[in-house]
């Protein structure tokens, strides 16, 4: 880690080259800048009597056990860095609610977290991490948590609320962090991760995929004419199997030495086969993308999006 004063910072950070998983993101911030695209929102709701003291300090410990959530980006020598502030502390916005009719504040609350969601982050400047307490009445809250995808990911998220949940527990009842150190941070990881995919390792996966990627075709379901502009509309779609067919669907992958993944990927494949006659079929899926041990207790932009592809 080397501690540099950057063109444009207000005090010195330390300056870290940024991860692969970064480099693309700060590219597609610069195509399509002041975006929403990659805001990563969770909202929590909470119940009962709130120690705000508590939750704020709750915040500014997790700030501090991640450098990740004190990092912005910048450019040097053309290539985005990360930048990491050696202190920060989180600005937590209140937005009372209770003001207004019973009736109304659930909506209110709704339109609250879908502005915040929509809101961009400036990935040169300020926070990438901004959190927002919705005061319903004095024992209904709802905690808006929303963070950059370029330091976050759903991963992410779990050890966020885990460490929130005990750091929260000890501070309200005057105990110290319960948190052990960090022996890695994100930054060191993205230092490793250049380092070791350079030279005979790199060429050996671009060799790899260059094979893997090369004469692909896009999948024909229906004649509808697909647009040359992209609407940047997407959805999801949410499917609940019943508790019979999941546990047969588990049962048929153990018996074939398989994952359920692999069970319900290979189904769907030949869904997409026999709806658009072809047999080339190629699925792009994300991945954790934390095969290491040491990386598994980090916030940070780990995320991965693999091309599946399989004949059938």
């Amino acid at each position: 880690m080397t501690l540099a004063k950057v063109d444009n910072a207000s005090e010195e950070v330390f300056v870290f080259p940024a991860s692969f998983a970064q480099q693309r993101l700060w590219f597609l911030d610069r195509l399509f800048p002041s975006n929403s695209f990659y805001n990563v929102p969770t909202a929590i709701r909470l119940s009962g009597i709130l120690d705000l003291e508590a939750l704020e300090a709750s915040f500014d410990e997790i700030v501090c056990r991640h450098e990740i959530l004190r990092t912005s980006f910048g450019i040097v020598e053309g290539q985005p860095v990360q930048l990491i502030a050696p202190h920060s502390k989180v600005s937590l916005s209140l937005l009372h609610l209770q003001q207004l009719p019973a009736s109304e504040r659930e909506t209110a609350a709704q339109q609250a977290i879908a502005q915040e969601m929509q809101q961009p982050f400036n990935l040169e400047r300020g926070s990438l991490l901004r959190v927002t307490l919705l005061q319903l009445d004095e024992l209904e809250h709802v905690l808006v948590i929303n963070v950059h995808h370029i330091i976050f990911d759903e991963w992410s998220i779990a050890i966020l609320i885990r460490e929130l949940g005990l750091l929260y527990t000890a501070f309200s009842t005057g105990q110290p962090s319960p948190m052990p150190e960090l022996s890695i941070q994100y930054a060191d990881f993205a230092h490793w991760q250049r380092q070791w995919l350079q030279g005979e390792v790199l060429e050996s996966q671009l060799s790899y995929w260059r094979s893997q990627l090369q004469n692909l075709s896009p999948l024909e379901i229906d004649n509808r004419s697909r647009s040359d502009r992209q609407s940047k509309r997407g959805a999801t779609e949410l499917l609940e199997l019943p508790k019979n067919l999941s546990d047969a669907l588990l049962a048929l992958s153990q018996q074939e030495g398989t994952t359920l993944f692999m069970t319900l990927l290979a189904a769907f494949v030949v869904l997409l086969a026999r709806y658009s006659g072809q047999q080339d079929i190629v699925i792009g899926s994300p991945i954790a993308n934390r095969n290491r041990q040491e990386i598994e207790q980090l916030i940070g932009f780990f995320v991965n999006t693999l091309v599946l592809r399989s004949t059938v």
